[in-house]
């Protein structure tokens, strides 16, 4: 119903991915800026974004659960249905006032929402788990209704994160939501963008990167040739790991499984993705460790040209790439801003007058870790 868009892919075109982390609350202009510096290395199929840690009109709801949604009226109707009988309240809804024109390149939904909700007073007590379980049970019974119905699309429901994923030029879909101006108050301290849908297969909004379960967000550029093998695995592994519309969609279920359910520090998220040679192993003080990740997550390995950015619930934000650097990042640094990108005219775009000497380009086996005060960790695999 929605998903008409017949594209293919050039051998030239690819992801451009791009994540804005700052002291200060940024501006999603800014991350359209980002993008709109890479505009050669895509194809205008699309613009998402996953804004974390928010300011503006949404600053005061910190602890509330923010619902982010494209859905027809009658999936809004279904949706204030479900929210009501499970017993959220509405606190805040804040619906975008946009701009249509017969010469923008769009794929609009009819209805936008983005409602902060009050928890069930059943929950009052609840633990943050207990909460998480809820939010994540009430989203999969809004998607599995919405996409059984083709009525529209959930992407988040989680306190301080709104999302939004749109087919199109990511130019027009700034001009329709009148994003490229700061008079709408919407901010954040984190800002994850991609720029270009999934062409590799059928294009849903579903597939377009950032991807975000619990807290945690990835986005890649590439591919992952394990596609199949780490989904086999994965839809095993936890309710949450469903649609794998996008083979990158791997990245972000192996993370949430790692940090969170095994509850590894993030350093090993590295060495289930692409494990070190049991040659390099040997020469390891925690060689045992690593050759039991390896031995016991190997159908979590991924494979081919990739760069993965991620962001953690309390707000840090890594970089991995693949083992044969085929698909770089460029980390960029003021006092006040990082930037992780596909191109470093990106970088120049948002940051020109940073230390250039001070750029970071990820190497094939290590894990670049950016903290909420904007220190930079390089961790050697």
């Amino acid at each position: 119903m929605f998903d008409h868009y017949n594209l293919k892919l050039e051998n030239n075109i690819m992801c451009r991915i791009g994540s804005i982390k700052s002291k200060h609350y940024i501006h999603p202009s800014l991350a359209l800026k980002l993008m709109r510096s890479q505009q050669k290395g895509h194809d205008n199929s699309g613009f998402a974004f996953i804004m974390q840690d928010l300011g503006g009109i949404f600053e005061n709801y910190k602890d509330l659960p923010i619902l982010s949604m494209a859905v027809t009226d009658e999936g809004m109707k279904y949706a204030e249905d479900l929210l009501h009988q499970i017993g959220f309240v509405r606190n805040f809804q804040y619906t975008p006032e946009v701009y249509p024109d017969n010469l923008l390149k769009i794929e609009t939904m009819p209805n936008y929402i983005f409602e902060v909700f009050q928890y069930p007073k059943t929950y009052k007590n609840a633990t943050r788990e207990e909460k998480e379980e809820l939010l994540l049970d009430t989203r999969l019974k809004l998607r599995a209704y919405l996409e059984k119905n083709e009525e529209g699309f959930v992407y988040s429901f989680y306190p301080d994160v709104i999302s939004l994923k749109e087919i199109g030029d990511p130019n027009d879909i700034g001009t329709y939501f009148n994003l490229w101006s700061e008079e709408v108050n919407l901010k954040a301290k984190i800002i994850t963008a991609q720029c270009r849908q999934n062409t590799n297969y059928d294009i849903v909004r579903y597939a377009a990167h950032p991807f975000f379960l619990q807290g945690y967000t990835t986005l890649t550029n590439g591919e992952n040739t394990f596609y199949e093998k780490n989904k086999l695995v994965q839809q095993k592994l936890h309710k949450g790991y469903i649609g794998f519309e996008s083979d990158s969609q791997c990245f972000l279920y192996t993370l949430h499984y790692v940090h969170k359910i095994l509850k590894w520090p993030l350093k090993y998220y590295k060495h289930v993705l692409t494990p070190l040679p049991f040659d390099e192993m040997e020469k390891r003080d925690n060689k045992n460790v690593l050759e039991r990740i390896k031995s016991s997550l190997q159908n979590l390995e991924i494979n081919g040209p990739n760069t993965t950015i991620g962001v953690l619930p309390d707000g840090t934000m890594f970089n991995v790439i693949d083992s044969k650097k085929l698909r770089p990042t460029v980390i960029c640094k003021d006092k006040d801003i990082v930037i992780m990108t596909s191109e470093v005219t990106g970088a120049n775009e948002i940051l020109p007058d940073r230390d250039i000497s001070k750029d970071i380009y990820t190497n094939e086996r290590e894990l670049v870790v950016v903290d909420n005060d904007l220190n930079i960790q390089r961790i050697a695999q």
